[in-house]
């Protein structure tokens, strides 16, 4: 149905952790996906560490997925300040919209609790009006979340987004970047609709063409 895909991820590590088993299937199937991330989170790393390190790490772990180094756009705006900036990321949108012309766009959920992912939502959806958007699950940012959309998920597609996870060296103390919660999870929401493995998602636009 889809066949020009755009992940929104406020940060390097975001369009892994809420899509990465999508965006996996999505390749596998010769789908167009491309990805634009809008902080490297530098004032998030742990001390000692060189300030490029998330740039390298999220190159590693898109090229892990599969995504070409020519589909991935990188913004500098500064971490845990989106608000501030809620006019220049829109207009950043909006060219992407323009340029790429994507017929899905998977961005954080509406309910999303942090400051820039909740910003890059809003965001989104003003920028892509008349495009299929689906808001990815975070559940450690999630008060509430609606189950209304499913992607079946293969093994294979889970282990390399695992395998893409595992390239974010810097987050390892972070249990949900461990390969036993990717599996866990995608086992629980594949339960909830008869199949082995899933990702969740908000349906927040469908456009039928």
């Amino acid at each position: 149905m889809f066949k020009r895909i755009l992940v929104l991820a406020p940060h390097t590590d975001d369009g892994e952790l809420g899509c990465g088993g999508a965006v996996a299937r999505f390749l596998e199937e010769g789908r167009e996906v491309y990805q634009a991330v809008f902080s490297a989170a530098v004032r998030s790393l742990p001390e000692g560490l060189p300030s490029d390190t998330l740039v390298r790490e999220w190159k590693a772990a898109t090229s892990t997925l599969g995504i070409p180094a020519g589909s991935l756009v990188r913004y500098d705006f500064p971490v845990r300040e989106f608000p501030a900036w809620r006019q220049e990321i829109l207009e950043k949108l909006i060219i992407l919209r323009r340029e790429l012309n994507p017929d899905l766009v998977l961005l954080p959920a509406l309910e999303d609790l942090h400051q820039d992912h909740r910003t890059i939502a809003r965001e989104g959806i003003r920028a892509f009006k008349q495009v299929s958007v689906l808001g990815y699950e975070l559940p450690w940012n999630n008060l509430e979340f609606r189950n209304n959309c499913f992607i079946i998920l293969q093994e294979s597609h889970l282990q390399k987004k695992a395998a893409a996870l595992a390239c974010y060296r810097s987050q390892s103390h972070r249990k949900y970047c461990r390969e036993e919660f990717v599996l866990n999870l995608a086992g629980i929401r594949g339960a909830q609709i008869g199949a082995d493995f899933a990702e969740l998602f908000n349906l927040i636009r469908l456009v039928i063409k």
